[in-house]
């Protein structure tokens, strides 16, 4: 086979893997030089299938921002995948198992862009400048490859282990506002659980939507005004349970739950 109907008969098993939620073993068992590049083709595969379903690409997603997490995976650099209108939730959504395979819950800071920003060459003073609000959000990962057994190429092809996202109101952003210092407490269930800040996201959230307009750029991609942006976990990712209740409380940002039902199963 080709390496583009290699890429497709990929994308459609982790689409598949989507639909019956129902994990798949990781690509990079069956072919362990799988690279980054490969990734992001099954990646582009993926979203066709999902977009010819109706759904439509909201923004973007980072991954991989924080050191530790680079270094469980033994890379340098982030990854990005898209946020799809399906998976975005309000503050105080409830989310059925049912709807995951193995899901984890992790706080970030979100941007929503009130200019474009295209890449390459885009610095952090063009995004502040860019930048029309942020939001305290929760991000669940979920992983369609069995066991979280993933490798980088694995990941990538997975829509970054997108899952869904749960937003508070937005607060408008001001060029001069440092999000480095941004602190927030994470509890489950009134127990405090993790605690982080906006430094753990590649240094400066600023930092991280740089990074992805300079990434997408090179690919003639464009971050869109109105388009989201999340920056990445400020804490290791927390699994959810059957009634769960989880808290992120963010200087500036406000407050952000998620509720967990038990779930119905699988289709």
């Amino acid at each position: 086979m080709t390496a583009e109907t290699v890429a497709r008969t990929r994308a459609k098993a982790l689409y598949t893997a989507r639909a019956t939620r129902t994990a798949i073993a990781p690509f990079t068992d069956e072919d362990p030089e799988l690279g980054l590049r490969d990734g992001y083709e099954i990646q582009q595969e993926l979203l066709a299938l999902l977009l010819a379903d109706g759904d439509r690409t909201v923004g973007y997603k980072a991954g991989l921002t924080s050191k530790p997490m680079q270094a469980v995976l033994g890379v340098g650099t982030p990854d990005y995948g898209p946020v799809l209108a399906s998976t975005i939730h309000p503050d105080g959504a409830r989310v059925d198992l049912g709807d995951f395979i193995a899901p984890r819950v992790e706080a970030e800071i979100v941007f929503r862009l009130a200019a474009p920003l295209r890449g390459p060459g885009v610095t952090a003073e063009q995004v502040r400048a860019a930048l029309g609000e942020v939001i305290a959000g929760l991000e669940i990962v979920d992983s369609r490859i069995a066991d979280w057994r993933i490798r980088l190429a694995d990941t990538v092809a997975d829509l970054a282990s997108n899952g869904a996202v749960v937003l508070a109101d937005p607060v408008p952003s001001g060029p001069d506002d440092d999000y480095r210092l941004l602190g927030m407490a994470f509890s489950r269930n009134g127990e405090l659980v993790a605690t982080g800040a906006g430094a753990a996201a590649l240094g400066d959230p600023v930092a991280v939507v740089a990074w992805l307009a300079n990434t997408l750029g090179e690919h003639g991609v464009t971050l869109d005004a109105g388009q989201l942006v999340m920056t990445g976990a400020l804490h290791a990712a927390v699994p959810l349970a059957p009634g769960d209740r989880f808290v992120a409380e963010f200087d500036r940002l406000g407050t952000v739950r998620l509720d967990v039902a038990a779930g119905a199963g699988k289709p």
